[in-house]
């Protein structure tokens, strides 16, 4: 990891590095320079999760060798995990008026100047990897799942909009939302050990919260009602799941622990381990005494497993 020096510059200055420097390929991918650009030095602490990227990596490309310049480039040639998303990251989002080594920067200059979003990252890798059946490795979900990078894409364009950078912010917003179908305001906040499981046609309001240790299905809105501006958007507690095709609309409070049922349509609060369902979404027991789940399915447990006791809460 690096330690950055020079702390009486503006927040901003580490920012200001020229995108030339990344013009060179193999310049992008060795995170020693560009930490050095920043005025950083490594501090050589021991990353044991990125540490084991790369030995996945280099089991795959001895089973497929035709991987063997994509994994270079994209995992094996960098010297930290921040280095090689951004690289990744900076690519996928790029166009050909807004190149992959300009992204990178701009990525890499945020996990920098930020360590908490690094933080955030292995636990979104470790929730991914507990919590989802079809996750065979670390590095796929680094390379293939698009609801994990549409999620580090988006703390770093929270991280820009935080410090007023609105402009860039909202063009990673949208190129975000063309390339992995998942639309998140930079304004949202978001917890980590966060799960985003297929993703596809999520979308997520700028002044919604969601807590850490979430998981959430694809087609899922949380959105607003349009009938009112500024807090507009729902407040998500830890530990929550949200299912396929739901709808939670308005600045409304989902408890922590609490389940919400595919494809529900969520209008009022949902109290803390309570499962909501339907359309409109009713609660557990009724609406005045929603039961207090002690023995739901776990949030962790894989979605088959879910899905098959799920007949065992709902009345």
């Amino acid at each position: 990891m690096a330690t950055c020096v020079e702390r009486s510059k503006p927040r901003t200055a580490r920012f200001n590095v020229d995108p030339s420097l990344f013009a060179n390929p193999a310049t992008i991918y060795n995170f020693v320079e560009y930490s050095r650009a920043f005025g950083c030095t490594n501090s050589g602490e021991r990353d044991d999760l990125w540490l084991k990227m790369k030995e996945e990596a280099r089991r795959d490309v001895e089973q497929e060798p035709v991987l063997g310049s994509y994994y270079v480039s994209a995992i094996l040639a960098h010297d930290s995990l921040e280095s090689a998303l951004a690289t990744h990251l900076g690519y996928r989002l790029a166009t050909t008026s807004l190149p992959g080594p300009s992204l990178a920067a701009v990525f890499l200059a945020v996990f920098l100047e930020d360590r908490s979003i690094g933080v955030k990252v292995r636990e979104d890798l470790k929730a991914i990897k507990e919590r989802d059946p079809a996750c065979v490795s670390y590095v796929q979900i680094m390379l293939n799942f698009k609801g994990f990078l549409a999620i580090q894409s988006h703390r770093a364009a929270h991280r820009l909009w935080t410090l007023g950078r609105v402009p860039l912010a909202l063009v990673i917003q949208n190129r975000v939302s063309e390339v992995f179908t998942v639309d998140i305001h930079p304004g949202a906040q978001v917890g980590k050990g966060v799960l985003l499981d297929h993703a596809t046609g999520t979308v997520i309001g700028e002044t919604a919260v969601i807590g850490d240790n979430v998981s959430i299905l694809h087609n899922v809105t949380l959105g607003g009602t349009g009938k009112v501006d500024g807090d507009r958007h729902p407040k998500i507690g830890d530990g929550v799941l949200v299912g396929a095709g739901t709808h939670v609309l308005g600045n409304i409070k989902i408890g922590s622990g609490a389940k919400i049922g595919a494809g529900s349509i969520v209008l009022k609060e949902v109290p803390e381990r309570t499962t909501a369902v339907g359309n409109p979404a009713r609660l557990l027991c009724g609406r005045d005494k929603p039961i207090k789940l002690t023995n739901v399915p776990s949030f962790t447990m894989d979605h088959t497993s879910f899905v098959s006791q799920w007949s065992d809460y709902v009345i």
